[in-house]
């Protein structure tokens, strides 16, 4: 009986996913034919529209620059539980992890890559934050994704390139943006649910709103035993936000979060087993507070912040047999941005702010013989101001055109000074837009290579301090059309040229030294498409094509596919599918070390996800409830992020989201 319900369940769903992908195929065709048969267009002003499915839509500002937006209502559809899950179907990225439940910090177990970039390590070219700080491990300065709690998130947004007028020290950045409540009056909502594995989670947060002060606090869980042996994980958070308005201009608010998890290694299959890395732990504490501004001609905010937390590898192997050792790792970053934004005349618009960054951390290694080595030695500064202008010629209502460039400058306490320039420009015409566009990124090497010439490989010496950042030339071509409410069709070229990437330079001649001696360059194309062609039906597909040099570079698929739709039926019914298609990849960490390969390569796959969901009560009523059922890799897939590393076959979660 096992066998024949598992056998119909693999049918059932395969037909459902083909169904998915025939609907988003046939969407333009169905647009198509719609306007050559001069039928009346569909009124969507006056409706309500299901919500985009996979992500809310790419954003052109006035600069030329893109950012791609995943809001809560994305995030709940997807029945994501942590950022890797958000993120799994955005175009131009993708994700590594082991288990289902929580990012293992120590390996592979955890990572988010743009466009084939993030993969080194120590080190990153992309970097998290959480609203608008940084959060990721200072010491090895790369993102640790279980530190990214994202219950409290009103949205999620990615920037694939550089953008100075923005974010400095980053070639990409991933930034959750907490939520206000939008209603007054005071609102409970929760989630409860359960899945394979003995997953469970639980959700609650409550929220109050009145004309002057609006409040929120949260928290959730998530725990699971995973799909295999040592493969359990568990995060919890804490969540608040305290806003007053102080007058009709100006508001001050304060964010804070407070995060605790672990993620352990199930090794390779079939490996042995004392070759598991053991238990990576997280925890942090962020707190932010902004004074924000908003008149008629300009709006702009000044922020302090403070984020701190741990990363401790514990139980992890070394290669004396027989001996583990524990690495207690500290964060620390603290420092202000101040921004301010100005609509002059003529359709001038100008951006200028500060930002100051400090940061350090430390760590304490233990090893299960007794041996002991603590490393407190530094910490770095970067100040970084910035300017931006654009003008716009014409209006939206017919031609118009919009030029602009910028600059932002760096001082790093302790390497070169940098300048990031950029300019864009946008042609258009009425709902067609035409954007082009040049940015520099600079990312400078952090504490790694600091502890690493002191304490990890000490004939580096002061080697690092010769180092120069890293820059990206980015330039960036792109077209994009509305056809009115009924669809959104976007494409896009993009090419990195990057330069002086850091790595260690072996002997001969003896010794090891750092040096800017490696380059790459990424060329590529995105398109997406989402459609509206009935008030209750949304879909979505995109697609990225990646050509590297070189060729090897990790977590940077040749082709990237994903679809999904949103559809209500039947008044209370909400059928909510994903799916993906990527091709073979190369995996692991890119090295720091001149001229090493990447040789673990995995298998392309297709992945296929569902959640239908139930309105038990209507929505004009006080109370509001939702039941719902998951169900994940719904073909039974055999895939991975690294090889040994099998990710779960297909699994289902059910549970309840409520409103009080």
């Amino acid at each position: 009986m096992k066998k024949r319900w598992r056998f119909k369940w693999l049918y059932i769903s395969r037909m459902v996913t083909l169904g998915c992908l025939v609907i988003v195929s046939f969407t333009p065709h169905f647009l198509h034919a719609q306007e050559k048969e001069g039928d009346a267009p569909y009124l969507l002003q006056d409706m309500v529209v299901t919500d985009s499915p996979i992500i809310e839509g790419n954003v052109t500002d006035a600069f030329a620059s893109q950012k791609t937006i995943v809001t809560k209502d994305q995030i709940r559809d997807l029945n994501a539980q942590d950022l890797g899950s958000a993120l799994r179907r955005t175009p131009g990225v993708n994700i590594s992890r082991y288990n289902p439940v929580g990012s293992f910090g120590g390996g592979e177990g955890g990572g988010v890559f743009i466009r084939g970039m993030g993969s080194s390590r120590p080190g990153a070219e992309i970097k998290t934050l959480v609203d608008g700080a940084p959060m990721y491990m200072s010491i090895w300065n790369h993102p640790l994704l279980d530190l990214m709690s994202i219950d409290s998130a009103d949205r999620i947004e990615v920037y694939k390139s550089p953008q100075p007028q923005y974010f400095g020290n980053a070639l990409g950045i991933v930034n959750l943006v907490p939520g206000a409540p939008t209603e007054s009056g005071f609102v409970t909502r929760g989630e409860l649910a359960a899945g394979s594995y003995d997953t469970w989670i639980g959700k609650l947060e409550t929220s109050g709103k009145n004309d002057q002060f609006n409040y929120s606090v949260g928290g959730g869980f998530n725990i699971s035993d995973g799909h295999r042996t040592d493969s359990d994980g568990e995060l919890k958070n804490l969540h608040g936000r305290l806003e007053y308005r102080v007058s009709d201009h100006w508001d001050v608010a304060v964010f804070t979060l407070l995060n605790d998890n672990y993620a352990m290694d199930p090794g390779a299959e079939n490996a042995d087993a004392s070759l598991k890395e053991g238990r990576y732990e997280t925890r942090a504490w962020l707190t932010t507070a902004t004074l924000s501004n908003h008149f008629g001609w300009s709006d702009g905010e000044i922020k302090v912040y403070r984020s701190s937390g741990e990363g401790d590898w514990l139980n992890n192997p070394t290669s004396t047999a027989g001996i583990t050792e524990d690495l207690f790792n500290d964060f620390l970053f603290y420092g202000i941005k101040a921004r301010q934004r100005f609509d002059l005349t003529g359709g001038v618009e100008l951006i200028t702010g500060i930002d100051w960054d400090y940061t350090e951390g430390n760590y304490d290694k233990t090893l299960s013989d007794g041996t002991t080595d603590v490393w407190n030695e530094h910490d770095f500064t970067l100040f970084s101001p910035y300017v931006a202008v654009s003008r716009q010629f014409g209006t939206t209502e017919g031609f118009y055109f919009t030029p602009s460039a910028g600059i932002r400058y760096y001082e790093n306490s302790e390497l070169d000074s940098e300048a990031a320039p950029h300019a864009g420009m946008i042609l258009g015409y009425k709902d067609t837009r035409l954007h082009m566009g040049y940015a520099r990124g600079v990312v400078y090497p952090g504490l790694e290579v600091a502890v690493m010439s002191e304490t990890v490989i000490p004939m580096l010496g002061e080697s690092w301090k010769s180092l120069s950042a890293e820059t990206t030339d980015h330039y960036e071509m792109g077209i994009e059309h509305d056809f009115g409410q009924r669809a959104t069709v976007d494409l896009t070229f993009f090419y990195e040229d990057g330069k002086d990437r850091y790595v260690i330079v072996p002997p001969p001649p003896p010794p090891p030294t750092y040096s800017n001696v490696e380059s790459f360059t990424i060329k590529g194309v995105e398109a997406s498409v989402t459609a509206r062609p009935m008030s209750n039906l949304s879909l979505f597909t995109g697609i990225t094509w990646l050509d590297s040099d070189p060729t090897d570079l990790p977590y940077a698929p040749e082709i990237t596919f994903s679809s999904g739709l949103n559809w209500k039926l039947f008044d209370k019914f909400k059928l909510s599918m994903d799916c993906a298609w990527l091709t073979d990849m190369f995996v692991n960490s890119q090295a720091r070390k001149k001229d090493a390969p990447n040789v673990n390569e995995v298998d392309g796959y297709f992945l296929a996800n569902a959640k239908l969901s139930y309105d038990i009560f209507k929505k004009s009523n006080d109370y509001e409830a939702e039941f719902f059922i998951a169900g994940e890799n719904l073909t039974d897939a055999d895939y991975e992020y690294l090889p040994g590393y099998p990710m779960p076959g297909i699994n289902c979660m059910a549970g309840i989201i409520f409103k009080l």
